[in-house]
């Protein structure tokens, strides 16, 4: 049996812009994404700490060390520069290896910049 559980995780993303009425997509800085492990188009799931709206996408690269977060197509409705989003992704994961699952997790500050990193991510220096 395969479970579902959390892969990947940015916490406390600051919003940066957004823009209507691009196709659609999350814009995350592509040096975030690899961080946690997330690939370009994978889907995630998004909170916004603000609103409390939930809402499902794909992520797109932005560039490296731009701290970029950016809701775009109708997504732009659900948030405003400034709001924190917790990014989201999840595996399946077989049920003989669950116990032993660790997410790769970074929490960000000011600028995006990260300031915490959990579970099989590199601290930083």
């Amino acid at each position: 049996m395969r479970i579902s559980l959390l892969k990947s995780k940015i916490h406390r993303a600051q919003v940066t812009g957004s823009s209507l009425h691009y196709e659609g997509s999350l814009t995350i800085a592509i040096d975030l994404m690899e961080k946690v492990g997330l690939r370009r188009y994978e889907r995630v799931l998004c909170s916004n700490l603000a609103n409390g709206e939930r809402f499902e996408t794909y992520a797109i690269a932005g560039p490296a060390g731009s701290g970029a977060i950016v809701l775009n197509g109708a997504t732009a409705h659900l948030g405003k520069e400034g709001d924190r989003l917790t990014i989201m992704s999840y595996a399946w994961v077989d049920v003989a290896e669950a116990d032993d699952w660790r997410p790769r997790v970074v929490v960000l500050g000011e600028n995006n910049r990260v300031i915490a990193v959990r579970n099989g991510v590199a601290e930083e220096e």
